[in-house]
């Protein structure tokens, strides 16, 4: 933690919150501009299924505005090199993507291969992850060197990330909180870590503060959506940026680290491919099985739902700092933190309601549990 306290007596701290501080106001004032360019626009969610929790119309295009925030501090406070040019370029074909997704609903193998180009761009400005650390700690050889290999993990790695965290776009305020503290643990690990991770710093400032400029129209009920605009941004920006951070680090926890920090989303999307498949779907088809479903159907409210998704994700981030913070003690938190995480991840996710293991969802069950929902709300 010296390091943090070097920082804070630093004047690079104010460069920081100046950057949190811009994003979350250009974030909160250009939201209602953009929810009024959704309706022209005809981005509007109108709910026609039984995945929706909501009711009536909503513009879904919000994330433009998260977007513009992250962008403007960035670019007034964060030095711009061929790695961070090549991520913003990679980061604006994610969002000219996004907004006509959430006009046209694209089919997804071509939005797939869109997502794979704005990686590789990523990839070929030099956001690789070109070495990994060993998790075998006995092995004699620390870490592995990646080579050639380090284009396609790289990609991977980060069209994994963006579309996972879409993934868990299905409740108000869901997505954007849970983005909001796994960027919140970058920037503490960034600090903890190495004071030449400052840019990274500043870039998980800038998103944070996006994203809290945002969530007053995203609480439930919510006035806006982010939509894929939003939700496949915040994962892109997400992964690239822990691409030059956390991965970089010659140590155990770099392989490690960059999985609790966005535990959540990652479990969800591992846990829907395996659901998927075992029912004899598409990996790529939607359902009505996410976490947050899982929390609706145990008789959760939205609220709460939120509310106990942010808990995890919490954890995860706080396990995620402990960690690479290092020593026995912290080590002993770190395993309850994730005894903790593990016991509520296996009741969402793997237990049903009263008890028994997961069962497909009916289709007559949708709708009345649609019902309860309105009326919850």
């Amino acid at each position: 933690m010296n390091e943090i306290g070097k920082i804070l007596a630093s004047q690079d701290i104010w460069y920081m919150l100046l950057a949190l501080l811009v994003a979350a106001v250009v974030s909160c004032a250009s939201t209602p501009v953009v929810k009024v360019l959704s309706v022209k626009f005809g981005a509007v969610d109108v709910p026609k299924d039984g995945r929706r929790m909501h009711d009536h119309p909503i513009p879904r295009m919000g994330g433009l505005a998260i977007f513009f925030g992250f962008l403007a501090a960035v670019l007034v406070f964060v030095p711009l090199d061929a790695e961070k040019k090549g991520m913003l370029l990679g980061a604006v074909i994610i969002v000219v993507l996004g907004v006509l997704d959430d006009k046209y609903a694209l089919p997804a193998k071509p939005k797939f291969l869109v997502q794979i180009v704005a990686a590789l761009i990523a990839v070929l400005a030099g956001n690789r992850i070109e070495v990994l650390s060993n998790p075998n700690i006995f092995s004699d050889n620390p870490v592995w060197q990646l080579g050639w290999l380090s284009y396609p993990v790289t990609v991977i790695w980060i069209v994994a990330i963006t579309n996972a965290v879409n993934l868990i776009d299905g409740l108000d305020g869901l997505a954007c909180g849970v983005s909001t503290i796994s960027a919140a643990t970058m920037l503490v690990i960034a600090l903890q870590k190495n004071v030449s991770e400052l840019d990274v710093a500043v870039m998980m400032a800038a998103l944070v503060g996006a994203c809290i400029g945002f969530l007053p129209y995203n609480f439930n009920p919510a006035k806006i959506f982010m939509g894929d605009t939003g939700s496949t941004f915040l994962g892109y920006i997400m992964a690239t940026v822990s691409v030059n951070g956390m991965f970089k680090q010659y140590a155990f926890i770099s392989f490690v680290v960059p999985f609790l920090m966005l535990g959540l989303p990652i479990f969800d999307v591992c846990f829907a491919v395996v659901r998927r498949v075992s029912h004899g779907q598409s990996p790529m088809q939607p359902d009505r099985g996410h976490v947050h479903h899982r929390l609706i159907d145990m008789g959760f409210s939205q609220k709460q739902a939120v509310g106990v998704l942010y808990v995890i994700s919490a954890i995860l981030g706080l396990s995620a700092v402990v960690l690479t913070a290092g020593g026995a003690a912290r080590a002993m938190l770190f395993l309850v933190a994730m005894g903790v995480a593990v016991a509520v991840a296996w009741r969402v996710f793997l237990v049903g309601p009263s008890g028994e293991q997961d069962e497909p969802q009916k289709p007559e069950d949708k709708s009345a549990e649609q019902e309860e929902d309105k009326r919850d709300g």
